[in-house]
C-alpha cells in the first residue's frame, strides 16, 4: 500500500454523500468492476492507495454542511480490507460521523466490520445506520474461488445476524450473478432464504447477471481460464464483448427472487433499496441551535449576551 494526501473526500450533495477512504482492493474478487480502466488507476489495483488525511477532510466537510445527511462508504473500495486492521481509518471516520450527528451506510464483504459494531449501533441510535453486505455465492467452495481473500458467505450471514441483534438494519447485494457459475435456482434460493432468516431489510439485484468492461473483462477471463477451463470460450461465444451479460436463466431466477422477497417482506428493487439506504429521517436533518452556534463560531451566544 501507499499513502497520499487527498484533496477532497466527499462526493455528492443534498441528502446523500459518498466517500472512499481507500482506493484499490485486496479481496481479489474475480469479477470486480472497480478494476475497469474507466476508473483510471495509475497504480496496481492491489497496491492500496490510502487517503491518510481522510478523517481531517471528513471533519471539515461535515462541519461545513448546512443539513445532516447519510454518509456512505464502500461503493468503489471495501472499507474493511486487510489494511484497515492496522490503520483504522474507517473507524476514525465513523467516529467523526457519530460526533457530528450524521447517518452512515457501509458496504462491505468483510467480517471486520464487527470491530466497529459499537460505533454502528450508536450511529443508528442517534441518527441512522445501514450496513450493506454482498452475498453472491452460497456454496463456500465456489465462494473461495470467486471471492478468494474475504470471509465466506456463511460468515457474512453470521455478521448480518449480529447486526440484526444490535438493531442495525441491513441490505444485501445479490450481485453479480455469474452465468454458468452461480446462476442456479439452488444458489439464489439459498442466499435469499438466509437473508430472510437474519431479517434483511432489502435485497439488491441488477437483472441476474454480470457486467464486464475493459480491464475488468481481462481479469475475469484470466480467472476463468485458471479455475474453469473452457468457460471463457463459452462466454465469448454467447456474449462477445458485451457490457451486460445476463444469465441465460435470468427470467426464471428473477421470478424466484421476487417471490421470496415478497413472501418475506424484503424490499426487492434497487430503487426501493437505495431510497431506504440514503434517506435520513427528517428529525435528524435539521440543525439545532447548538449545532448552528458551533458552526458560526459562537456568534449566536454573542448576540444573546449583547441583548442582556
Amino acid at each position: 500500500m501507499h499513502f497520499v494526501d487527498a484533496k477532497g473526500i466527499l462526493t455528492g450533495s443534498g441528502g446523500y454523500c459518498g466517500m472512499n477512504v481507500y482506493r484499490g482492493c485486496s479481496h481479489g474478487c474475480i469479477y470486480c468492476d472497480s478494476r475497469s480502466r474507466c476508473y483510471c488507476f495509475t497504480h496496481p489495483f492491489e497496491d492500496i492507495e490510502v487517503k491518510q488525511n481522510a478523517p481531517e477532510l471528513l471533519e471539515a466537510a461535515l462541519k461545513s454542511k448546512k443539513r445532516k445527511c447519510m454518509i456512505g462508504t464502500g461503493a468503489m473500495s471495501d472499507p474493511y480490507m486487510h489494511c484497515e486492521e492496522e490503520l483504522g481509518l474507517t473507524r476514525r471516520c465513523l467516529e467523526i460521523i457519530l460526533t457530528n450527528g450524521f447517518g452512515a451506510t457501509v458496504q462491505t464483504k468483510s467480517d471486520r466490520i464487527l470491530r466497529d459494531i459499537d460505533l454502528l449501533e450508536e450511529i443508528n441510535r442517534t441518527a441512522k445506520c445501514v450496513v450493506q453486505m454482498t452475498l453472491t455465492t452460497y456454496d463456500d467452495d465456489l465462494c473461495r474461488i470467486v471471492e478468494p481473500n474475504v470471509c465466506s458467505t456463511k460468515r457474512r450471514i453470521e455478521v448480518l445476524a449480529a447486526l440484526r441483534d444490535k438493531g442495525i438494519p441491513t441490505v444485501v447485494w445479490l450481485t453479480p450473478v455469474l452465468p454458468y457459475l452461480n446462476d442456479t435456482e439452488e444458489n439464489i434460493t439459498s442466499v435469499l432464504q438466509a437473508c430472510a432468516g437474519v431479517g434483511v431489510k432489502g435485497v439488491i439485484d441488477f437483472g441476474m447477471g454480470l457486467t464486464l468492461r475493459e480491464g475488468d473483462r481481462e481479469y475475469y477471463y484470466a480467472a476463468l481460464d485458471r479455475h474453469f477451463p473452457g468457460m471463457k470460450e463459452r462466454y465469448v461465444r454467447r456474449y462477445g464483448d458485451a457490457y451486460l451479460l445476463p444469465s441465460p436463466k435470468a427470467k426464471e431466477l428473477k421470478g424466484i427472487f421476487l417471490r421470496i422477497c415478497e413472501e418475506n417482506h424484503m424490499l426487492s428493487t434497487p430503487e426501493e433499496c437505495f431510497r431506504y439506504i440514503r434517506e435520513l429521517p427528517e428529525k435528524y436533518q435539521q440543525i439545532s441551535l447548538f449545532d448552528r452556534e458551533e458552526e458560526t463560531g459562537g456568534r449566536i451566544s454573542e448576540v444573546f449576551q449583547s441583548n442582556e
